[in-house]
């Protein structure tokens, strides 16, 4: 089920989500998961006062931090690249990757190589990092770990995406060299394991008679609210074994938060507050984006 308004660009794609793997019907799915970090104690606290909680989804890991200025976020024997995601409330912070280093002080997505790096808080604030599900310490430390204890049988594996062209190394994309335009779906970015849209800042609630109930087969999406309140709409297919059904969900919730949307549920997300911004993260890519020529920097990162 699908039905985006006709002004909504995502009803123009010319091929669906990703291919579609075969599942058999009476496969259970998974529920969906509001997880508001302020309703859960800090998975880690730092010497200068910065907290940390750490949640994961079928193949990537969150780590949303509140830093103070002066910690270090480090990461040693990373086995693969990760990313930084930096709102205009974010911390101003100096990612080091090697011999490489980058001071960056406005709504980004960094991108750090494998291996050992660190991100140096410079100024209080958030600070996002995003891992895939190699980083089996983040796994183990995640506050849903258990929501995982069986996998989900009906989401896709990842398998990485092309390596980046010149080789991995530190990638620095600032949100202010590529605004929102007409005619492109927010602001997404792609690495060989994850697919991160910025959406725009939305100064009022969103219209609840315009709303763009739509599902993905086979692949979760993580929406991560960082300001503002919003409505998740979840509708669960019916299977064959009616002991599975759900009822419908319509929750709402604030920021900093995320909602792990399940395939192959119907959903929806109403923005209800009076300023509100959304960040979409699909773990592996999305095909219909990338093929939709959306994908900001697919110069450096290439499709399957």
């Amino acid at each position: 089920m699908t039905m985006y308004a006709a002004d909504d660009i995502r009803s123009r794609l010319a091929t669906g989500p990703q291919p579609a793997r075969a599942v058999d019907p009476s496969t259970p799915i998974k529920p969906a998961q509001w997880i508001a970090f302020h309703d859960h104690e800090p998975t880690e606290r730092s010497a200068s006062g910065g907290v940390t909680w750490i949640a994961r989804a079928a193949n990537l890991v969150i780590a949303y931090s509140e830093a103070r200025a002066g910690e270090v976020l480090s990461r040693t024997g990373q086995p693969d690249e990760y990313t930084v995601l930096l709102t205009s409330d974010s911390a101003t912070v100096r990612v080091i990757a090697g011999e490489q280093s980058a001071e960056v002080d406005e709504e980004a997505l960094v991108v750090v190589p494998p291996g050992d790096s660190a991100v140096e808080v410079l100024s209080d604030g958030p600070v996002i990092r995003l891992f895939s599900t190699e980083a089996s310490d983040l796994v183990a430390a995640s506050l849903n770990a258990e929501a995982y204890a069986e996998p989900d049988l009906r989401a896709t594996p990842v398998t990485p995406w092309p390596d980046p062209v010149g080789g991995f190394v530190l990638r620095v994309y600032p949100l202010a060299e590529t605004p929102i335009a007409e005619g492109r779906f927010g602001r997404i970015f792609r690495t060989t394991t994850v697919m991160v849209n910025f959406l725009a800042e939305e100064p009022a609630p969103r219209n609840p008679e315009k709303l763009s109930p739509h599902h993905h087969d086979d692949f979760e999406q993580i929406s991560l609210a960082v300001k503002g309140r919003f409505v998740h709409h979840i509708r669960y297919p019916w299977g064959p074994d009616s002991t599975q059904w759900r009822a419908d969900e319509s929750r709402e919730i604030g920021s900093p938060s995320i909602c792990i949307i399940p395939p192959p549920t119907v959903h929806t997300t109403q923005g209800v507050g009076e300023h509100q911004q959304l960040i979409d993260i699909f773990s592996p890519p999305r095909d219909d984006f990338s093929d939709a020529g959306w994908v900001l920097n697919a110069e450096e990162y290439p499709a399957r």
